[in-house]
């Protein structure tokens, strides 16, 4: 009986030994505190704050042909409303140019005799033009708009003796509602481009925060840095097999897209070309900076799905709306990457080269680049510590 104890109590020492020592690792490892501690904090923080599947302030145009007292009334109920953020124009040649620029996500045309229409209990009629690229946000607008001008109809009958209950039913408005660019509101027109900015964001990201990090690890970063080039050649030279092999996986996707699922292509391949070799220099950048930083291939890995993925998952507009999110929120999105390239990418696949939206795109994207591989060459030492 007393072997037996004592093997035990010689069990319990050697496991609480080995114990001590994982909690010693664990409180010198710092990836472990950001897995269990700070990732599961920064998805709750996201999923309950940030993203939202509402559509909330959403940036509409509004032209009042009819100029008369009904239409301003109508259109002050607009602007009144939470779920819109409503500019006034004056024609349709102006608001259509905000919808290609992504200015807006809808324009409302309220026509001449609108006023008259509705004193006859006539169903006036308001023509809705709304970007069909963004399917979610297209159709909740123009339900929320109907909605809208079916309840200012109901209480302006009520107010003029017209209807016992303002929540009655009332003469319907004649709404002609028109999806530019997706007419059908295919999902996979939206999608399937976005996944393609996905697609590079992960490969981006990914493949170069192994780069250094495994240098590091394997002990070979001693006979790198050895060799006779500079620091800003060795990161060029080291980016570029990457570079090349993140534009093969982009053409692949994209063939996929349009031989495959059968999206239309309107764009140009320069476009294209351009668009993606300009988030990848900032994809690879900010993997590359990841890897020379932590100097840990477990780690940069870590740090890449956090930095890199989640974040152009999240907060590039790919599957969230962004006039949805808390202001807050909103501004953080101006420093991921993703947010300029896929609606670029998606205008190339459904509307067309519209430069004036891509040329800034691509200059905010070389720019990121440009501030990564800066990172990285102050990162890098000649000197192992």
């Amino acid at each position: 009986m007393a072997g037996w104890r004592d093997n035990l109590a010689l069990g319990w020492r050697r496991g609480s030994a080995i114990r001590a020592k994982e909690w010693i690792q664990i409180r010198r490892d710092p990836s472990t505190f950001g897995l269990v501690v700070v990732l599961p904090i920064m998805l709750m923080f996201l999923f309950g704050y940030a993203v939202s599947l509402d559509t909330r302030g959403t940036r509409i145009a509004l032209i009042d042909q009819d100029r008369s007292l009904a239409s301003r009334d109508m259109a002050a109920s607009f602007h009144a409303n939470s779920y819109f953020r409503v500019a006034q124009m004056t024609g349709r040649p102006q608001a259509q140019a905000a919808l290609v620029r992504g200015d807006i996500s809808a324009f409302m045309v309220i026509p001449e005799g609108f006023e008259a229409e509705l004193l006859a209990a006539r169903p006036p009629g308001v023509q809705m033009i709304t970007d069909g690229s963004v399917p979610n946000t297209a159709l909740i607008a123009s339900n929320q708009a109907q909605g809208l001008m079916q309840s200012w109809v109901r209480q302006r009958l009520f107010e003029q003796g017209r209807g016992d209950d303002p929540r009655a039913a009332a003469p319907p408005i004649g709404t002609n509602i028109h999806f530019v660019y997706n007419a059908e509101l295919e999902s996979r027109y939206v999608l399937v481009p976005g996944a393609v900015a996905i697609v590079m964001a992960m490969i981006g990201t990914m493949l170069t925060a192994l780069v250094m990090s495994r240098e590091y690890e394997r002990g070979t970063m001693e006979g790198v840095l050895a060799t006779p080039i500079g620091i800003a050649g060795l990161v060029l030279n080291k980016i570029i097999p990457y570079f090349v092999l993140g534009m093969g996986s982009m053409l692949l996707c994209v063939g996929v897209a349009v031989f495959v699922y059968g999206l239309p292509f309107h764009g140009s391949m320069l476009a294209l070309l351009l668009l993606s070799a300009a988030f990848l220099t900032a994809a690879l950048g900010q993997g590359l900076l990841i890897s020379a930083g932590t100097k840990n291939q477990f780690v940069s890995t870590q740090f890449g799905l956090l930095l890199g993925f989640m974040p152009s998952l999240l907060l590039s507009g790919f599957l969230f709306e962004i006039d949805s999110m808390p202001q807050p929120i909103q501004w953080l999105t101006y420093v991921v990457p993703a947010r300029y390239l896929i609606p670029s990418i998606q205008t190339v696949f459904l509307v067309g080269d519209i430069w004036s939206l891509f040329w800034p795109a691509i200059a905010t994207l070389l720019g990121f680049g440009a501030f990564f591989f800066w990172r990285v060459t102050k990162a890098i030492k000649r000197t192992i510590a």
